[in-house]
């Protein structure tokens, strides 16, 4: 069915709204990402929750930001308590989230109206929608997630914790962490040196000291330590999961002080010192590494969808006031520089989301075919192959990406964009974060390629790439080969990089992760368009998603050396409606190629 532009004047900001109804993005973009038939039964959960979004958590986050945790690291009469203080309205977002809309329940756990647990691309969704209002609230929201996918997956005598990680009743729930930073190894996890000695009765106790554990006081936190006489390296680190408190007192350790951050204020981040504090054995010891990376590439998925959700906001913060406020006599959306502008953004918005749930698709992919056991090697091998590629680029561009969009996005709303009492500032300093939280960017490109080198990741995507060329409708002929010949030049880039020595291949790590989004964004819009304007579910033709493909391609994948400005095209500008509000295109309004929309 044909729709309409949105009339984004209807609201006075990026509030009291529904997020899930007022971002199409997003919606198409996690519907292909959901297995089969689930989409159905998640939609209804996400408008709720996209409501309680938008009339509830938002208005609380900014509070909350006002108001952050505070450290009781001593009790009245001087002995260490531990304590982090929390504002009310944290105790409500994690009441509507943990126990009505089962956020950390659902993936483990069947919920009402289905048989068996949700996929992890619900929570991914959910997740976007909770970080267009709160960011940091994802982040233990996600770690909680994390710690249960490690515990679903080892032995351990936690099953306890498990069960509260994993609960839909509030009074039970815990919350999970993820500490694995030290002061003098940073991002270098090998250099680690926290220890962890036997006990008698099974368990392990830990010194040392972790230098940025976010989340400081959750009760189901994972830490990596070093066993006596374990190898140096990450070959030696084993997993703990080390509780806040056992049996009701505090394990031995001291929580220093809490970081000054710059953002996501609303999750404690601090520096905890290991005093001999009680830990349990997740795995088998030297396993450390490995279980922590299996965390890992769930964290980073959900940076990535933490990303998205922080775009969207930003996005309708800036249409809301370009569609309200009025300049030199005419509304400033009107204005030819912002219509482009803004149609600009939210091509840039339709990348990020189609490549980070393209990213969540093969997650989940790769964890219901190794937890199936059905499935051939070489189905499981390419949904490996593929979940372990797309994850880290996703992780890296995003963020990268949402910094940038907020920014502007405040820029938008002039100097009241710069005051606390709009959201755009803390969108800013929130969403700072993410380049650096599970990896930074230079960190996230060399895993690129050992992801590449190690794992032959190549031979998955470039059929992958290859069957999204592969076009139906003869408009996208034209738009198909271009992509076509970008990824014909990342082939060749990978066989450059393959042959050259190592530091000429780190030199280019972060060029080479920009390309892999670039041509594999470009040829998923493709796709996608190709799908819309077939319709084969029913719907009426649509070429608004050719015209994003084709304004993502002009944007990341046409070369101009000379940047001289020349008469053609000024597609955002003659298309704002349909890229920027989300209007259908009739195609047989675009004569010939889609190509032609730009003469």
């Amino acid at each position: 069915m044909s729709t309409g532009p949105i009339d984004y004047g209807t609201l006075s900001a990026g509030r009291e709204c529904n997020y899930w109804r007022m971002d199409p993005t997003l919606r198409a973009a996690a519907e292909r990402a959901y297995p089969n038939g689930e989409f159905e039964w998640a939609n209804q959960i996400l408008e709720r929750f996209g409501h309680a979004c938008g009339h509830g958590i938002a208005d609380r986050s900014d509070r909350i930001d006002r108001h952050p945790p505070e450290l009781h690291t001593y009790d009245a009469d001087g002995e260490v308590a531990n304590e982090v203080e929390y504002h009310p309205d944290q105790r409500e977002n994690e009441r509507v989230v943990y126990d009505e809309f089962r956020l950390t329940h659902d993936p483990f756990h069947a919920p009402p109206g289905r048989d068996e647990p949700a996929s992890f691309t619900h929570a991914l969704a959910m997740q976007a929608l909770l970080s267009y209002c709160d960011i940091g609230f994802t982040c233990p929201a996600s770690m909680t997630t994390g710690a249960a996918i490690v515990l679903d997956a080892a032995d351990h005598d936690c099953e306890e914790y498990l069960d509260r990680l994993t609960s839909a009743d509030i009074d039970e729930h815990i919350e999970g962490a993820m500490f694995l930073t030290e002061k003098q190894g940073g991002s270098d996890v090998g250099a680690n040196e926290v220890r962890a000695e036997p006990a008698d009765d099974g368990t392990y106790r830990l010194f040392g000291e972790k230098w940025f554990c976010s989340n400081i006081d959750a009760q189901g936190a994972l830490a990596l330590a070093r066993t006596p006489d374990a190898p140096d390296g990450t070959a030696g680190l084993s997993l703990f999961l080390v509780p806040r408190e056992i049996d009701g007192e505090v394990n031995d350790s001291l929580f220093r002080r809490l970081k000054d951050k710059l953002g996501t204020l609303s999750v404690p981040t601090g520096e905890i010192e290991f005093r001999g504090a009680t830990g349990y054995l997740i795995g088998e010891e030297g396993d450390g590494f490995r279980l922590m990376a299996e965390m890992m590439n769930y964290e980073r998925l959900t940076n990535a969808t933490g990303a998205v959700g922080v775009i969207g906001r930003a996005l309708l913060e800036a249409k809301v006031h370009a569609a309200d406020r009025e300049t030199f006599g005419k509304r400033l959306e009107e204005h030819p520089l912002m219509r482009r502008d803004l149609a600009e953004l939210t091509v840039e918005y339709e990348g990020a989301a189609t490549f980070s749930f393209e990213a969540a698709r093969w997650y989940n992919e790769y964890k219901r075919r190794t937890e199936s056991g059905n499935d051939t090697e070489s189905d499981e091998d390419r949904a490996f192959k593929l979940m372990r590629l797309l994850v880290p680029v996703a992780k890296y561009r995003t963020a990268r990406d949402s910094v940038g969009v907020a920014s502007y996005c405040m820029e938008v709303l002039g100097g009241n964009g710069y005051v606390r009492e709009h959201t755009t500032p803390r969108l800013l300093r929130d969403t700072q974060v993410l380049p650096i939280w599970e990896g930074a960017s230079n960190v996230i490109s060399l895993d690129v390629l050992r992801v590449l080198e190690r794992e032959r990741a190549h031979e998955a995507l470039v059929p992958f790439v290859s069957e999204l060329l592969a076009v139906d409708d003869d408009r996208l002929t034209a738009l198909s080969a271009e992509i076509r010949e970008s990824f014909e030049a990342l082939q060749a880039s990978l066989g450059t990089l393959a042959t050259e020595d190592a530091e000429y291949a780190q030199y280019h790590a972060k060029e080479l992760a920009n390309l892999i989004y670039d041509v594999t964004t470009a040829a998923l819009l493709l796709s996608r368009a190709d799908d819309a304007l077939a319709a084969d579910d029913g719907s009426d033709p649509d070429a608004r998603l050719a015209l994003v493909a084709e304004a993502f391609v002009d944007e990341h994948l046409r070369a101009d050396p000379s940047r001289a400005i020349t008469s053609g095209s000024t597609i955002c500008d003659e298309h704002f409606d349909a890229l920027a509000q989300y209007a259908s295109v009739d195609p047989g309004t675009l004569t010939g190629s889609i190509l032609d929309a730009r003469d």
